[in-house]
């Protein structure tokens, strides 16, 4: 591959990069060209739960995942791709008052942005999700056009469509290099050559840091294995089963076929880049598990995987554009709900490249901010 030339490059091939490229390209922007140093989806996009969701406890989040639903509503009209779109609600359960009270401001501030959110108590619970217990429940809270789809579905959906408006994507093409002429970038380089541009957009997900130190821009983005499980098919499990979240202890589960997709976090992991699967969490699973969805003891696992979390110090997302050197712009750090923040990250970051104004202010979620000492926590997080 000898030097190519790019207006933009995007560098990631998950949710973020086709997205962004994606966007890019449908906004004519001639020249955008995405590389992946291995398989479109294959680093966290993947390895995601395909939850969708617009609760969320802070304002930015609410807006970019209720942009993203709408945009994963339209999603196979627009691209031809069938998504495997599911939207039968998220349900947290809650069973401290504290939860409680802050899911309920939660709420209040979602459906002031029209979000039909609603607090329910736990025998509704049970009948919208009937594999669990309500011992110890206090109250949980559903939004019904939440829910879950296929990952991988999404990232090829937008890649083809990128392709087809004219942006390039190279598989297997590991960026080693940025150069910069003073401050100004000129250019990429990869396994397979230099491209010269003077753009670059960090999609890279949980190797961002890499990338951005590349330019000398700190992307405080730590890498973090989170494990999934799938079971067997499970007999008479309802086809509308929410995604259904027991907040205190962080386990999870949702219907993936026939049988159900299962995961919790894992306080005993340490970040690192590491995905084998190991059967540590599996002890406080299965107590969390006993505790809160018997049924699911019973089931056999037949399959899982893990992947990794993207974590910032607040939990949010790093999106906006470097001051330090032009242009180097970045999505990254989605603590988790990048995979449901993809279509609407995408409009925003076409939106910074061209100088246009994006539907939602993001400069609360710049990297700077921790500099600056102005962290953006979430609350509503699993």
């Amino acid at each position: 591959m000898n030097t190519h030339t790019a207006d933009v490059v995007v560098i990631g091939g998950g949710v973020m990069g086709t997205s962004i490229a994606r966007h890019l390209a449908r906004a004519g922007v001639r020249d955008v060209v995405l590389v992946e140093r291995d398989e479109l989806a294959s680093g966290s996009t993947s390895k995601a739960a395909g939850g969708v969701r617009a609760q969320f406890s802070d304002e930015l989040n609410i807006r970019l995942g209720a942009r993203s639903l709408e945009a994963f509503g339209r999603f196979e009209e627009e691209t031809g791709q069938d998504i495997g779109l599911h939207r039968v609600g998220y349900l947290f359960l809650l069973s401290t008052p504290e939860e409680v009270t802050s899911f309920e401001e939660s709420v209040r501030l979602q459906n002031s942005l029209g979000v039909p959110s609603r607090m329910t108590d736990p025998a509704e619970a049970r009948r919208l999700s009937p594999l669990i217990t309500t011992d110890g429940l206090l109250a949980a809270a559903f939004s019904p056009e939440d829910g879950h789809c296929t990952p991988e579905s999404v990232v090829y959906g937008y890649a083809a469509d990128a392709r087809r408006h004219g942006a390039r994507i190279l598989r297997h093409t590991e960026v080693t290099g940025i150069e910069l002429h003073g401050d100004d970038i000129t250019g990429v380089v990869t396994s397979r050559g230099r491209i010269a541009t003077d753009t670059v957009i960090c999609a890279a997900g949980a190797w961002s840091r890499a990338v951005g130190a590349m330019v000398g821009v700190d992307l405080p983005v730590e890498p973090l294995r989170r494990q999934i499980a799938v079971t067997e098919p499970v007999e008479g499990l309802p086809p509308d089963l929410p995604m259904t979240i027991d907040f205190t202890s962080s386990l999870y589960f949702h219907g993936e076929g026939p049988g159900l997709l299962l995961g919790m976090s894992d306080p005993d992991e340490t970040p690192g880049f590491d995905t084998a699967t190991h059967d540590r969490w599996i002890p406080r699973l299965a107590e969390a598990t006993t505790h809160r969805a018997p049924a699911l003891l019973d089931l056999r696992r037949t399959g899982g995987w893990a992947g990794l979390y993207e974590l910032t110090p607040d939990h949010n997302a790093l999106i906006g554009e470097a001051t330090s050197v032009s242009r180097f712009l970045y999505a990254t750090g989605f603590s988790g709900h990048g995979f449901l923040q993809g279509p609407a990250v995408g409009e925003v970051v076409r939106d910074l490249y061209l100088g246009r104004v994006p539907f939602v202010d993001i400069s609360p979620l710049s990297a700077g901010r921790f500099a600056a000492d102005a962290p953006r926590p979430e609350a509503n997080r699993v």
